[in-house]
């Protein structure tokens, strides 16, 4: 017998995609006597419509890399107290994506389904909402004449045959980040699955019921986990292995003042040497090249693109200046590698920031106290990276894809 796993994700950022991977290979790696695991990972906006998927996906990476204060604005608006839990169930999108997604289930016939992104997971709960109600309906009216006719005008709403003997099973949702947004908030999800304590508060103060949320933690996959002996990762880039190491990177597209960051780190008078990964943003690498082939300084520095070995870079770094995205953040926390931000994309990474300056595990410039200011005083006392380090240990959380997969399993059996 075959137990089936869906899990919903969408290419907004890297993040939601990788948590999704995390998930599905420690399911598929699990050995049960009763059954079989098949698990499937959809990317739900290309799914719903290609047009669809290249407005919302794009447009994310557009307003991240072009206009970031126009993106905080309009997550903000979405996240108002007069936009409840329920209200982005009432749009046309919402129901567009519903209709995708009464077909695949209906077809695959899911046993349980996990989301990394909240877009999937909104239509998925206006669906379980709306067939669980039918149901209900249905088994009323064959009991009470009062109520027989509230079927017949239920078929007056569109939807209604996509609702008509559908069978949603559990739905879980896994947040990639270190907040909460009110398009993750549906009444209908069985199980949240949070990165720390601290944001399992946020959802109760949001009226989450507590025995709903689960501080797994954000999980990324097994391969991320281990790596290489820093001193061999740090000879092939031709680096010093005895000397501190800052990695300087914007995620996966590169986002944030990485070029105006860059140079204020060389200018920085501390011996230390440099790592700045472009990721996917071949442009910004150009200038990079350029800036470093123009300038005069006794700083070893690399100069990288898009890197496939981020778990042995990042296990060989002292330091991370970079933008706090949900993954970036992980991962950093997972190598016990202290962070500097100076620049992050308004709305849940500013939040994402806010839980690592309260945990102590990261700093951020100020107009006084400068990204050169900061640099200097990690360098030149050791201990107060001892202690970011020693705070990481306190919060990190380890083995976050195996718990989310024991959490499955008990619910398949």
């Amino acid at each position: 017998m075959n137990k089936k796993v869906l899990i919903m994700s969408a290419s907004t950022g890297g993040g939601h995609n990788r948590a999704a991977k995390a998930i599905k290979e420690e399911l598929e790696n699990r050995k049960v006597d009763d059954f079989n695991i098949e698990c499937h990972i959809i990317d739900s906006l290309k799914l719903v419509n290609t047009t669809v998927d290249k407005v919302i996906s794009n447009g994310y990476e557009k307003s991240a890399l072009y206009t970031p204060k126009a993106y905080g604005s309009l997550y903000r608006i979405s996240e108002n107290s007069f936009i409840s839990r329920n209200e982005f169930k009432h749009n046309p999108l919402t129901s567009f994506m519903a209709i995708k997604f009464a077909k695949l289930i209906r077809e695959y016939k899911p046993d349980i389904i996990i989301g990394t992104h909240p877009f999937p997971m909104i239509a998925l709960s206006m669906l379980k909402k709306n067939s669980d109600e039918l149901k209900e309906t249905n088994k009323n009216s064959s009991e009470t004449m009062q109520l027989i006719t509230e079927p017949i005008n239920m078929i007056k709403d569109p939807l209604y045959k996509v609702y008509s003997k559908l069978d949603m099973p559990p739905l879980i949702s896994v947040l990639t980040d270190y907040t909460t947004h009110s398009t993750w908030l549906q009444n209908e999800i069985s199980y949240y699955i949070v990165g720390h304590e601290y944001v399992k508060e946020l959802l109760i103060d949001e009226g989450v019921p507590e025995s709903k949320i689960k501080t797994f933690g954000i999980p990324v996959e097994k391969s991320f986990l281990s790596h290489r002996p820093k001193d061999k990762v740090l000879e092939e880039l031709g680096l010093d292995p005895s000397k501190t190491t800052l990695l300087l990177m914007g995620g996966s597209f590169g986002a944030g003042n990485i070029k105006e960051t860059f140079q204020e780190l060389i200018d920085i008078e501390r011996d230390f040497q440099i790592i700045a990964i472009a990721g996917k943003n071949e442009t910004l690498k150009e200038k990079l090249n350029k800036k470093l082939s123009t300038t005069i300084t006794d700083k070893k520095i690399v100069v990288l693109g898009f890197v496939k070995n981020m778990n042995d870079i990042l296990a060989s770094v002292d330091v991370i200046v970079t933008k706090p995205g949900g993954l970036t953040t992980t991962e950093a926390l997972l190598k016990g590698v202290p962070m500097i931000v100076p620049f992050f994309i308004p709305g849940q990474e500013e939040e994402n920031l806010e839980f690592l300056m309260n945990c102590g595990v990261a700093l951020t410039p100020t107009k006084k106290y400068t990204l050169s200011i900061l640099v200097r005083i990690l360098i030149d006392s050791p201990i107060r990276l001892q202690l970011m380090r020693e705070n990481i240990n306190a919060i990190k959380k380890d083995n976050s894809a195996e718990k989310i997969a024991n959490l499955i399993l008990s619910n398949l059996q």
